[in-house]
């Protein structure tokens, strides 16, 4: 199959993946049009942990300024048990001396909206695929509503569920990973939370996370084992109340802030992922983000592999003039990035649902004793450092201009 460059890149999928990659493509020039399912170009409301990696991506397409200006700089992010005996803090403020940008938390939402307006690219929404058929000179992609569109590449950022993945892969469902999490915001102020707070709390069987991602915003997340398909029975008061009890008695600021929820702020998901895939593409057909490698929130780095991806993707388009050559380069790079952060992200999240209660006194005292010095190491050097390259090459692409 003769695949020659790229001129005309189809993506599917609106959220974060799809919208940077659009975003890194028109900045280098190539034109793209983006095609999302849902009726309105959104994304949700909960919160992000974006590390200094995703921000010197984000800084890379011109926009970490602009995120700053809403998301709150973290200092350290503590870990603790469930009463607040100290596990470890991580010290996330030094980056910002060394690598020029701090570790943020952000609503969803809002980066999705920093984001959106910083597109000029045409998005159609209420857009669902349905599959795409290729050849030797692009791909054509069907919708529900029996249009199509042509291109030279497809790229599939249409999330875990995603219909391009499907088609490529074949039926594969998700990796539930055993937990479920509830996620809501709390409106306290910063004499109450202090901004750029982080904590998480390691429980039996259960865990408590928290961050600001605005003035006065609070984002948690609850995290308990349970079976998969579940539903919170009544109103979001009566799941409140629910939330309240199960964390009865944890260090404070937890039931301040499970007091100071808004009900209708209230997500609750089965918690899924995907294993590492060796196979993310076929001729003119690739995939990004959670659509090719599904992370769970254990590590804080979904948003910012997606993002990653993003630039590499273009990158690689843009460097190489045979697409097939192209996708396949990207998607080895990336592989390569990706693959050992599912893998990690999937053992912190069995470390974290140990319910018995000898296998958690292990756990927290092993973790007490290598959190802050070695977990911390490994996590800027295997992950935050990653993102110097954006720098690099941000000074090469301005020297060309």
């Amino acid at each position: 199959m003769s695949a020659s460059r790229a001129r005309r890149v189809l993506i599917a999928g609106g959220g974060i993946g799809g919208i940077a990659a659009a975003l890194a493509l028109q900045q280098r020039g190539i034109e793209c049009a983006v095609f999302e399912s849902a009726p309105e170009l959104r994304d949700g409301g909960a919160g992000l942990h974006i590390w200094t990696n995703g921000m010197l991506a984000l800084e890379y397409l011109g926009l970490a300024e602009k995120v700053r200006e809403t998301a709150p700089a973290q200092d350290i992010c503590s870990f603790a048990d469930w009463r607040g005996r100290s596990i470890g803090d991580w010290p996330v403020g030094e980056f910002v001396a060394r690598y020029g940008q701090p570790t943020v938390a952000i609503g969803r939402s809002q980066l999705h909206g920093i984001m959106r307006d910083a597109l000029t690219t045409p998005v159609r929404t209420g857009a669902q695929v349905t599959g795409y058929v290729q050849d030797g000179t692009g791909v054509t992609v069907r919708f529900a509503d029996g249009s199509e569109e042509r291109g030279d590449v497809l790229v599939g950022a249409d999330g875990i569920h995603s219909a391009v993945r499907a088609q490529l892969r074949g039926p594969q469902p998700p990796h539930y990973t055993g937990y479920i999490a509830w996620r809501g915001h709390a409106h306290l102020g910063p004499e109450e939370i202090a901004p750029g707070s982080f904590l998480g709390l390691f429980g039996r069987g259960t865990r408590f996370t928290y961050y600001d991602i605005a003035p006065g915003v609070v984002h948690w997340m609850s995290v308990a084992n349970g079976p998969a398909g579940g539903r919170d029975q009544g109103t979001g008061e009566d799941t409140l109340r629910m939330l309240r009890s199960r964390h009865r008695g944890w260090v404070d600021p937890v039931s301040r802030i499970l007091e100071a929820t808004d009900p209708d702020s209230i997500i609750r998901n089965d918690v899924i992922e995907r294993r590492p895939d060796s196979v993310w593409g076929e001729g003119r057909v690739t995939l990004l983000g959670d659509a090719a490698h599904a992370v769970s929130f254990n590590i804080g780095q979904g948003a910012c592999l997606a993002v990653e991806d993003a630039l590499v993707l273009a990158e690689h388009l843009t460097r190489k003039g045979d697409v097939g050559a192209a996708l396949r380069g990207y998607e080895s790079e990336r592989q390569v990035r990706t693959a050992p952060m599912q893998v990690l992200a999937s053992r912190i999240g069995r470390v974290g649902a140990l319910e018995n209660p000898l296998a958690v006194w292990v756990r927290d005292k092993i973790m007490k004793a290598a959190w802050t010095r070695v977990a911390f190491a490994a996590a800027e050097k295997e992950h935050v450092a990653y993102g110097t390259r954006w720098r690099s090459q941000g000074r090469s692409l301005q020297g060309q201009n």
